[in-house]
Order: C-alpha cells, then sequence, then structure tokens
C-alpha cells in the first residue's frame, strides 16, 4: 500500500488534498449551513506570510440554493453567520464566492484574489524567513 501523495510547497511538504482542523471545520460548518452543490475551501495562510499550519487565511466557493434572491451582501452575511466562531477567534480572513447553482451553470469563473500587501509578510520582504514573493 502506498502512502499519501506528498507535494512541495513554499512551506515544506504536506499531503495531497490534506486540509488542518480548522479547514475541515469552515467546510463541514458551511455544508451544514448552505447545503452547497459546491464547496472550494483554499488555505491563502501560506500567502499572507503566515507560518507553517497556522490556518488564519482561507478563500472559499459557495454554490448555494440559499443564495437564490439575496444580493451578495445577504449572502456573505449567510457564510460569516456559519463561521461566527471561527471568525472571532483562528479565522483572521475569509475572501468569498457566493453564488447560485444557476450562475455556477452559467459562469464558474471565479476571480483571482488580490495580492497580500500587508501584515508580516509586507514587514518580511526580503528577509530569508520571508514568504512567497
Amino acid at each position: 500500500m502506498r502512502g499519501p501523495l506528498l507535494v512541495a510547497t513554499s512551506r515544506g511538504l504536506r499531503a495531497m488534498g490534506a486540509e488542518g482542523p480548522l479547514a475541515r471545520t469552515i467546510r463541514a460548518k458551511l455544508a451544514a449551513a448552505l447545503q452547497p452543490t459546491h464547496l472550494q475551501l483554499l488555505d491563502d495562510t501560506p500567502r499572507h506570510g503566515g507560518p507553517p499550519g497556522a490556518e488564519s487565511h482561507f478563500a472559499v466557493v459557495v454554490v448555494s440554493g440559499r443564495f437564490a434572491g439575496l444580493p451578495p451582501l445577504q449572502r456573505h452575511r449567510l457564510v460569516h453567520a456559519a463561521l461566527r466562531a471561527e471568525l472571532a477567534g483562528p479565522l483572521h480572513a475569509l475572501a468569498i464566492v457566493a453564488k447560485t447553482p444557476q450562475q455556477w451553470e452559467s459562469d464558474p469563473h471565479v476571480p483571482p484574489r488580490p495580492p497580500c500587501l500587508g501584515g508580516s509578510k509586507h514587514e518580511r520582504h526580503g528577509d530569508a524567513a520571508g514568504g512567497e514573493q
């Protein structure tokens, strides 16, 4: 039997597809609250200069029928409500793309996330311990 596929990242080796405890919690809570037909979760912590395993910055793409008839602000509020405890604690930043199944079918494009320009990454620019450039 073979072990998990390991991939090299800027922060070392990790199992392909492995999620940390915060990522698993986010995925479970969004699934329970919104019954999504599509859910993508990306740990963006390394892009923001976070230490390995920190799990502080995430991006989510949530496609749910619960968003039908709601403006973007209300959709984001539903996501925030589902993750209230995490946003009050370990989750520092959350980028959200919230679409209905019909919107996702007609346009599955996810806009690119802006580059990180602040926090510890900016302060450590050029430092050997700094994040990705």
